[in-house]
């Protein structure tokens, strides 16, 4: 046998010895802990909440993360797919240990069960120091604070779903430390949005190799989900005014699925979904709005579609309704449904963003937030996720644990 397999079989067999000898002296499996069998043994690990992540591992996976391909990433080694409850983390508050703690207790105690944790945000800020040489060609800033291992061992141990948040072509960091990356202005200079931050051009395959390398590290930390945002070119700003040195005359919505189509087919190796935030615009209208985002296109290259369907973000008229902002369930009801009828013959499943911040009137509160998520429910979707910039959220719109397992 060794002849045949070589050094792989002899640390295989090794792994295997290792394992079998643990298990002999006397340590429960989690098969066999108090006589919980095997068909009851993931509720009871779900319930014991267990602090040692690789007893929630199969022997196969324990193999595969000792002696396998990959030893020393944390890579899910396989496709589970969770109807996800969720709320964004930025970096800042993923490496803050109060802040940090604050956030995972509210998953704890109601019935949300993932978070959506910035990886690469809107600034090109890193949370965590990644070993990706174009990082620290351009010196990206980093959030310092917690180990980030330590954080994921927390989220493994307490059955929470992470998703990775990487943006994608906002990124003033980038565009600083290589120039010739940046979106032009007509004088030659790094083109700004009306904030006075700098883009990327989304031609350019070295932009697109930055993220997925992102996505790639986050991977291998344990994220299951990687959640591309900012997948599109820039709206505001004096757009007229932005030329693109990488352009090749292909059509913008054409250039992003092209991205998203090599992010995928990149990442297909480190088993995780792949998800695109776009405008909750695009389940409404029939065009790619001028910024690449065609709905019935990027849902071809994606296994979820996450439309930001803020109420808010919605005009007069649209739907109806003078003030779209104070008709939360019905905006977005309808947003969503539109979204289902361009989804027919598609697989990919839709996970709005929803609303739990203030923007104009009325202000937001339980109501406001819970009337949203049963709009979600009511188009028969079961998933959703929560923004609030500042991760501040309406405790009190969301159900209880003990009420959500009933």
């Amino acid at each position: 046998m060794l002849r045949k397999y070589g050094v792989v079989g002899l640390l295989i067999i090794v792994g295997i010895a290792l394992i079998t000898a643990i298990y002999a002296r006397g340590e429960s499996t989690p098969y066999q802990v108090q006589g919980i069998d095997h068909e009851n043994a993931g509720l009871y690990l779900k319930q014991q909440k267990l602090r040692d992540i690789t007893q929630l591992m199969t022997l196969e996976e324990k193999l595969y993360n000792t002696v396998g391909l990959h030893p020393e990433d944390n890579r899910p080694i396989s496709l589970v797919r969770v109807k996800v409850k969720g709320i964004y983390m930025s970096g800042s508050v993923f490496n803050s240990t109060s802040l940090f703690n604050n956030l995972v207790e509210l998953v704890d105690a109601t019935e949300v069960n993932a978070l959506v944790i910035d990886m690469k945000d809107d600034m090109g800020y890193l949370t965590s120091t990644l070993d990706i040489p174009l990082a620290e060609e351009i010196k990206a800033r980093t959030h310092r604070g917690r180990s980030i291992q330590d954080n994921m061992k927390i989220l493994y141990e307490k059955d929470i779903y992470p998703i990775a948040r990487i943006v994608v072509f906002k990124d003033p960091t980038l565009a600083a430390g290589k120039t010739d990356l940046a979106i032009k202005s007509s004088d030659g200079r790094p083109w700004r949005d009306r904030k006075g931050l700098a883009w990327v051009d989304p031609h350019n395959q070295e932009v697109w190799e930055y993220a997925v390398d992102v996505a790639k590290e986050a991977a291998k930390l344990g994220f299951r989900e990687i959640q591309f945002d900012y997948v599109r070119f820039p709206t505001d700003g004096n757009v007229k005014n932005a030329t693109y040195p990488f352009a090749t005359g292909q059509k913008k919505e054409d250039v992003i699925l092209d991205f998203l189509a090599y992010a995928r087919a990149e990442l297909e190796e480190y088993n995780v979904f792949t998800s695109a935030d776009v405008f909750g615009m695009t389940t409404l209208t029939a065009d790619d709005m001028g910024m690449g985002q065609k709905y019935e296109k990027i849902i071809t290259q994606v296994d979820y579609v996450c439309p930001m369907i803020y109420p808010s973000h919605y005009g007069p008229g649209n739907y109806g309704f003078a003030n779209p902002n104070a008709y939360p369930y019905e905006v977005v009801n309808k947003a969503l449904l539109d979204g289902l009828k361009k989804n027919e013959g598609s697989s990919v499943i839709i996970r709005p963003w929803l609303q739990d911040f203030n923007l104009g009137s009325p202000r937001y509160g339980s109501k406001e937030v819970r009337a949203q998520i049963e709009a979600t429910y009511d188009a028969g979707l079961e998933e959703w996720i929560l923004w609030n910039a500042g991760n501040r959220y309406t405790k009190e719109a969301l159900l209880t644990e003990v009420v959500a397992q009933n």
